[in-house]
């Protein structure tokens, strides 16, 4: 029952990695020299496909910064090469984002740099705690974030740590 309520912890803190398209065995990136600094994209340059996913941006895209121009531009191509069920699946999530009060947004992306800080073996055992979190039926998830939210903060923390200390667990196949 620890262990499961541990899935839970783990569960909240990497509440993004859903937003993550990185499987978990890419290898870690190399450390990022100082970044360049942002060159503006004119509107001329994007492709076609960019420009009917970015249209509604057409008439002010000279005004947006560099960073944004760049961000946009790569977005667009991320979504161009998407399948019509991961583009229906990125609507969703983005659709849940914007329904987020801020205060809540501010969680999620302070928990994501939190996720994103861990080394990478650790991000790897968030994941499959969060797949497999997934992967039960809905009762047995509801019951857990039941029995995570009536928990102390103490009780949260030693089974966060419980869950650490713990092997894995063992999989029967079937």
């Amino acid at each position: 029952m620890i262990r499961n309520l541990a899935i839970c912890a783990s569960l909240a803190l990497s509440v993004a990695t859903s937003f993550a398209q990185t499987p978990a065995s890419a290898p870690p990136a190399p450390p990022a020299a100082a970044p360049a600094p942002a060159v503006p994209k004119a509107w001329e340059s994007l492709s076609p496909e960019q420009k009917q996913v970015l249209q509604s941006y057409q008439g002010n895209w000279n005004s947006l910064p560099p960073e944004r121009q760049q961000a946009l531009a790569k977005g667009s191509q991320r979504w161009i090469s998407m399948t019509p069920q991961q583009r229906a699946g990125a609507q969703q999530r983005f659709n849940q984002w914007r329904a987020m009060p801020p205060e809540q947004r501010q969680v999620v992306r302070q928990r994501w740099q939190e996720f994103k800080s861990l080394p990478p073996e650790r991000q790897r055992e968030v994941r499959d705690s969060f797949n497999r979190f997934r992967q039960m039926p809905p009762e047995r998830r509801q019951q857990l974030r039941q029995q995570w939210r009536q928990m102390t903060p103490e009780q949260r923390h030693r089974a966060v740590q419980g869950m650490r200390a713990a092997p894995p667990p063992h999989r029967v196949p079937r």
